[in-house]
């Protein structure tokens, strides 16, 4: 890839860039002339670059992502990564159900369904996120608008192997120290946990025993000093429970499955 303009780079890095010369070949490559000009106006205001490129690269893959829709970081593939690990062996009979739980675009579950062959259902709570959602699923799986359970398909119930959540976690008054290219450009309910950051958490893991199947499991991201608090809520919900953490990503997860 050529070199970005000098000129370009010297704009990014004023408006706080840190990584302005790879920002600026990856808008260069974008687009050029006027159509340039904006997405680079976009990104000098603040926007995540994401959002101005209109995807975002995640566990190996392109995902859409629009204005306005979470972006997912890298620390989420970690998730993946043990989504997968849970499945089912081959004595299962069928292709294993996934849903996705405050899905956003989808990336988490169409990370998933790349690296195994599942049934894969979606939901979130914003229309805005489902409708990204769907274009990134098309083919792939099934996407519903809803609050967390209400959303999914009754037929679902008690059926799922495996329930993988990216709920919000940043308690309610760490927003407003957020970088303000999450804190202004992407939604709150995305962010904001409550008070110490698990209120969805704990929705998610005192509604999940209803709809796993035996020996189902539910993996939900969280933050380091929140796990263990999370896995008692778990353990609370009959569900026993693992912390997992990836260095390499900065990750850490709450797991739990149901007894059989």
């Amino acid at each position: 890839m050529p070199r970005p303009d000098p000129d370009l780079v010297a704009r990014l890095r004023a408006a706080g860039c840190v990584f302005a010369e790879d920002e600026a070949a990856l808008l260069t490559a974008a687009a050029d002339g006027p159509e340039l000009e904006v997405l680079v106006r976009r990104r000098i205001a603040g926007e995540p670059l994401e959002h101005v490129l209109g995807r975002v690269d995640f566990d190996g893959l392109t995902v859409r992502v629009t204005p306005g829709v979470f972006v997912p970081r890298r620390r989420s593939e970690a998730l993946v990564h043990a989504a997968v690990a849970a499945l089912p062996g081959s004595a299962h009979p069928g292709r294993p159900l996934v849903v996705d739980l405050c899905c956003g675009c989808g990336a988490l579950g169409l990370a998933v369904a790349r690296r195994a062959a599942v049934d894969l259902h979606a939901a979130d709570a914003d229309p805005v996120a489902t409708a990204c959602a769907a274009q990134n699923l098309a083919g792939v799986g099934t996407v519903h608008t809803g609050d967390l359970f209400a959303a999914l398909p009754t037929g679902l119930r008690g059926r799922v192997d495996v329930l993988v959540a990216n709920t919000p976690y940043v308690p309610s008054g760490a927003i407003g120290s957020m970088p303000p290219e999450a804190r202004d450009h992407e939604p709150r309910t995305a962010l904001d946990g409550g008070r110490d950051g698990l209120d969805t958490a704990r929705r998610v893991a005192a509604g999940a025993g209803e709809w796993l199947a035996p020996g189902g499991a539910l993996l939900i991201e969280t933050g380091t000093a929140q796990a263990p608090v999370l896995a008692e809520v778990f353990g609370g919900h009959g569900l026993v429970a693992h912390v997992g953490h990836d260095e390499d990503r900065d990750a850490t997860w709450v797991q739990g499955r149901v007894t059989v």
